[in-house]
């Protein structure tokens, strides 16, 4: 077989928001299209319309745009292989079921669920497991064990039935996955699932290797908790005759909880306090509102590097990836077996990393437009921008900055105790007094002139540093806390520094 085009989907059902799991396996397919030239698809399993939810559609790409994962075809953009939503394929699904069951590998159904939850629980009570398989669908109600003209009466009655997939006996289906290697399956073991619904829906089964097919997909890439259907999805191929065209399957491992075993979820993000959905999702029926990275304040850039290295690795000392590089380092020979633990703090460290990397004036724009205009405070742009260049070392995200700098916009009215306690003396107000005077003489207020005249004077009077220092930042700052002492009135300016020293003398007490 030659060479194909890369052509891959995410596939995503609208039944609620997406996970970050689901951006992952996004992601993974966008990053394999880009590193071979290839295409990355968008399309809309909505076949289970009991579970559709409104709203959702929306949310997946949007997820995707805010994440950078740009859409070759699909839903939202069209393309020649379209309709991409499911729903809207539905009458072209019919016609494979049928061709299944004309040759001989699909069968009708007519079991009410009644009847099979019948069965079950006799099971049960003999202590036995129900499977509809080779063992019992020659006992149960479908077109194997009755009359074909019992059948047709059936169906011409408009009696419910659905399409099952006549699952081979015996059979060592050999499979590869481009992840997990060689992969073998005795379909014994398997069940006869259902293709078709009664209410004229394809299942997940069949709507999603008729699409594959259609779609002209070369590699289907997926979580792994697909890998069981995988079998079924390899007979289809070849049961429909399309062996030669059948994609490459590659199982991505799980991505698991930060604390014990299993499966991440929403309640260990609820429970630990960490998002599990890129964007902010309210739920429409109940409002409840379940936290996303934007909304928390995570760049996309920290949300996706952090995503690729969830199961994968480039096999090198570097973290920190720009999705170009992504798409070039990225192969399937490193994405791992074994489930990948998330870790929230190690999420939060690729925030810092790329806030830190950012210039002083994206940086300070970012904070103008989250934090200041929130506020209704009004800056020099340039000032903003200089002190969150200041601190953006301490954070982890722009809104943090607030704590760092808002004794820049806001003059101290209260004082930290502790500081207080520890560094204003009785002999404080005096030297304030003194240290005023000094400042007040000062033509030249930048930082280091400000700096030289004031270490000359502390010198002299043969004391410590710390003794000034120590009330003079508490004054300016409110805390001990804040960048360097004199770079803080330089940008304070003589007399808003003055002010706050009178003000500071005024008002704390001992």
């Amino acid at each position: 077989m030659s060479e194909k085009k890369v052509r891959v989907r995410f596939a995503p059902s609208p039944t609620g928001p997406l996970h970050m799991g689901g951006v992952r396996t996004a992601l993974f397919n966008y990053l394999f299209a880009r590193k071979h030239n290839g295409e990355f698809l968008l399309r809309i399993e909505d076949t289970d319309q009991t579970r559709y939810v409104p709203g959702a559609e929306d949310y997946i790409v949007e997820a995707l745009k805010w994440c950078g994962i740009t859409i070759d075809e699909g839903a939202t953009v069209g393309g020649e292989y379209g309709p991409y939503r499911q729903s809207e394929r539905k009458p072209m699904y019919r016609e494979y079921a049928d061709k299944l069951i004309a040759s001989g590998d699909a069968y009708y159904a007519f079991d009410t669920p009644e009847e099979l939850d019948a069965i079950r629980k006799k099971c049960e009570e003999e202590k036995k497991t129900f499977i509809y398989n080779h063992e019992t669908r020659e006992n149960l109600n479908n077109s194997l064990a009755l009359p074909a003209e019992e059948v047709q009466r059936k169906i011409d009655a408009g009696e419910a039935y659905v399409v099952r997939f006549k699952m081979p006996v015996g059979e060592e289906l050999h499979m590869d996955d481009e992840i997990r290697g060689h992969v073998v399956f005795n379909t014994s073991t398997l069940d006869d699932k259902v293709l078709f619904k009664s209410d004229g829906m394809p299942t997940y089964h069949l709507a999603n290797v008729v699409d594959d097919y259609l779609m002209k997909i070369s590699h289907v890439i997926r979580g792994e908790e697909w890998l069981p259907s995988m079998p079924l999805h390899v007979l289809l191929y070849r049961q429909l005759g399309w062996g030669e065209d059948m994609p490459k399957f590659a199982h991505l491992p799980l991505i698991l909880k930060p604390v014990g075993k299993g499966k991440l979820s929403k309640r260990d993000g609820d429970k630990l306090g960490f998002p599990v959905f890129p964007l902010l999702w309210t739920d429409p029926k109940s409002n409840d509102i379940s936290s996303g990275y934007r909304e928390d304040g995570y760049f996309p850039e920290a949300f996706v590097n952090m995503l690729a290295f969830l199961g994968w690795n480039p096999g090198t000392e570097q973290e920190i990836f720009s999705m170009e590089e992504l798409s070039q380092a990225f192969s399937l020979e490193r994405v791992n077996k074994s489930g990948a633990k998330f870790d929230p703090e190690k999420t939060k460290w690729y925030n810092r990393q790329y806030l830190v990397n950012k210039s002083d004036e994206e940086i300070g724009s970012l904070f103008t437009k989250e934090v200041l205009t929130a506020k209704e405070i009004e800056a020099d742009q340039a000032v903003v921008n200089r002190v969150c260049g200041m601190v953006k070392d301490r954070v982890d995200f722009i809104a943090e900055l607030w704590d760092q700098v808002n004794f820049f916009f806001e003059a101290p009215k209260e004082y930290d105790a502790k500081t207080v306690k520890k560094g204003w003396k009785a002999d404080t107000p005096e030297l304030m007094t003194e240290l005023k005077g000094i400042l007040e003489g000062i033509e030249d207020f930048s930082s280091a002139n400000t700096e030289e005249v004031v270490k000359e004077w502390i010198t002299s009077k043969e004391i410590g540093f710390g003794k000034v220092m120590n009330p003079f930042r508490l004054a300016m700052v409110g805390a001990g806390k804040g960048p360097h002492m004199f770079d803080i009135i330089e940008i304070l300016g003589k007399e808003e520094t003055i002010a706050r020293l009178d003000f500071a003398m005024e008002n704390i007490k001992k």
